[in-house]
């Protein structure tokens, strides 16, 4: 029975108290401050749910008001967000890194009447915002740091909300019970706003319901028990961060851990060793360009020998994906190399403790996949949408595969239509958009499918492969299938390369826009003696456009010719979501950077030399620079493709 068919148990909150009268000193929550984890049992996650519900309902907070967090992971986040709902309020989490337009935006449209900020930075960003704000009524902060001298009558810090909390327990005893107890599955509990590519964000309401049976199906196909470690770095505004630091937490009784900042995720991983993980295609890729610069690094001996056991895991890996066994010489080899590569660089990751890891969020190229993979880590892929509660496929632990993301989760119905756009239909697809009712009619049919906007197939095994965005799949001029996402994972296998956005659609041959990763190239640099002042002098160096060439060379060895990269440049800037380039998500906007890269696309087809640049920059509080440079175009020769699975 689903726990949504109990009224006892058919709510986040109510599932909060549940968990406290089953397991009350199991760890619930954990924070890691000032270098020490400090735990807070089950028990205690209800008192300060319940405590600050009531603080809430003393400030006249009531059923359908809408509260938002903005910061980095903090268990008082959280803690706040199932206060609200438990109320019958709505938590909307925003992006702690958003610029002033966008929280802006966001604030207004979700009717923000309650900003529970983590500290100094967020408070401030609040306060410069407050003008434009007509629902909001607090800002309540966590971090007390710097504030001490802040007078705004808005302002009240979490402890003090708790303390009015317990005040308003002693008059109205029964007051928590009350509201729990009215709360329903089809209520909604969070409006998670969609990522933006297409344009401004959409608020997807997720009912309870949605984020109960979504979490109950994931954990019925996957090795998920109670007490498993979760590590909650993700940003709290993306609907993966909710549907397991919430949704999962609460069904499974997971044990979700906060790391002592942004800056220290790595170092906290790898104490807190995770029995679980889910990190988007950029985590990975940062690994992967870690690992292998210390390699780099290493002396001739380790670096050899890194080379040699690297290089028979993925000969391995390859055969086992084919179905061919291995022989006993393979499996010695393994063997040693468990001992001397695959486990120390597994622990060096965090990661010698995880069953399974998934990927999600956008597409990870197959090279970085089976990397990780042949090193020992059960990696595997997973497919999602805001607006399906972020989980619709994954894959079970003996079937991965780069080039799939596995088989739809239980009890929802997947079906390709005759354009081939994937669509689903289940108790995982969202309520609607907030306010957008003719958005909403448009993305769900009137029998209930979601349309997804990805498009895909099936394949003989029952996988659903996704191919591209629908929209963003396209020809080339001879009439060749083009899926850019698919050209910039490989590229991006590259430790050198930070972003790739590769254009084609009628077009007669491919060419990118590159992003270098400045660290790893910066690095290269000094090595080599190349000076240079900044990111733009960086790319700028002929010596780089030679190693960037090099590398799309090799990415240009896997795919058909047709398919290979046949012009090229290196951007003078990262691509940035403040300038709208890329969602906070790390998705490229591709018709944005069409629109604002016009020139340079006409330039690569027009045979240019070079081209003149300008780009504008956007700042945290909204101000706006421009940028003009010419940057260089440069040609590759084709190259040979090798045979090796995509």
């Amino acid at each position: 029975m689903s726990l949504v068919e109990s009224p006892q148990t058919d709510t986040l909150p109510k599932l909060v108290v549940r968990n406290a009268a089953t397991d009350p000193r199991g760890a619930g929550m954990r924070e890691k401050t000032r270098g020490i984890w400090q735990t807070y049992s089950w028990s205690d996650y209800r008192d300060q749910v319940r405590d600050f519900a009531l603080g809430l309902a003393s400030f006249d907070f009531k059923r359908g008001d809408k509260l938002s967090v903005v910061g980095d992971n903090r268990p008082q986040l959280y803690f706040a967000q199932l206060a609200a709902q438990a109320l019958g309020g709505v938590s909307v989490p925003v992006y702690q890194d958003s610029i002033a337009a966008e929280l802006v935006y966001v604030l207004n449209h979700a009717e923000t009447s309650i900003i529970v900020a983590e500290d100094q930075e967020q408070v401030d960003k609040a306060l410069s915002l407050k003008d434009k704000l007509p629902k909001l009524r607090w800002i309540i902060f966590d971090d007390p740091r710097g504030l001490w001298s802040y007078d705004d009558p808005i302002l009240q810090s979490y402890e003090r909300v708790l303390e009015a909390g317990r005040a308003f327990a002693k008059a109205h005893p029964q007051y928590f019970e009350t509201e729990l107890t009215k709360g329903r599955p089809d209520d909604t509990s969070i409006i998670a706003y969609t990522s933006g590519t297409t344009g401004a964000p959409k608020g997807a309401m997720l009912s309870h319901r949605n984020m109960i049976t979504t979490a109950e199906a994931f954990a019925e196909v996957n090795d998920v028990k109670v007490g498993d470690n979760w590590l909650s770095y993700l940003p709290m505004a993306w609907v993966g961060d909710a549907s397991f630091s919430l949704g999962m937490a609460m069904v499974a009784r997971l044990t979700a851990n906060c790391p002592e900042s942004p800056e220290t995720v790595q170092r906290d991983l790898r104490e807190l060793g995770p029995d679980v993980m889910l990190a988007p295609p950029r985590i990975w890729e940062n690994m992967l360009t870690v690992i292998r610069v210390k390699a780099a690094d290493a002396s001739p001996l380790k670096r050899r020998v890194f080379e040699y056991f690297r290089g028979l895991a993925e000969r391995c890996e390859l055969q086992r994906s084919d179905g061919r066994g291995l022989s006993s010489a393979e499996r010695l080899g393994l063997a040693l190399g468990e001992i001397l590569v695959y486990g120390p660089v597994r622990d060096q990751l965090g990661l010698r403790n995880a069953r399974w890891c998934y990927t999600g969020g956008a597409p990870l190229g197959p090279d970085t996949y089976r990397f990780f993979r042949s090193f020992g880590i059960n990696l595997k892929q997973v497919y999602g949408a805001t607006e399906a509660s972020a989980l619709i496929s994954c894959q079970p632990d003996a079937e991965a595969n780069p080039n799939t993301v596995g088989r739809p989760i239980p009890r929802i119905e997947v079906k390709i239509d005759d354009r081939g756009e994937v669509m689903l239909k289940g108790a995982n697809v969202f309520t609607g958009y907030f306010k957008q009712e003719d958005v909403t009619r448009d993305t769900v049919t009137p029998d209930g499918w979601l349309k997804t906007g990805d498009a895909g197939f099936f394949d003989k095994q029952g996988h659903l492969v996704i191919i591209d965005r629908a929209k963003d799949v396209g020809k080339l001029a001879d009439g060749t299938a083009f899926a850019p996402q698919f050209i910039e994972n490989k590229l991006k296998f590259s430790p050198f390369i930070r972003e790739a956005v590769a254009f084609g659609h009628e077009r007669p041959f491919v060419v990118a826009m590159i992003a270098i990763d400045m660290q790893t190239v910066g690095t290269w640099a000094e090595k080599r003696g190349l000076p240079y002042t900044s990111y733009m002098d960086l790319s700028r160096k002929p010596e780089v456009a030679d190693l960037i060439g090099g590398e799309i060379a090799k990415a240009n060895a896997t795919l058909p010719d047709v398919q290979q990269v046949k012009r090229f440049l290196l951007l003078n800037k990262e691509l940035e979501a403040d300038d709208a380039e890329m969602t906070r998500t790390r998705k490229v906007r591709r018709k944005f950077v069409a629109e604002k890269y016009a020139k340079v696309i006409e330039g690569f087809y027009n045979d240019a030399k070079r081209v003149q640049v300008t780009m504008e920059i956007t700042f945290e509080d909204g101000r706006k620079s421009t940028l003009t440079s010419d940057i260089v175009i440069h040609d590759l020769a084709p190259a040979e493709p090798v045979r090796r699975a995509a």
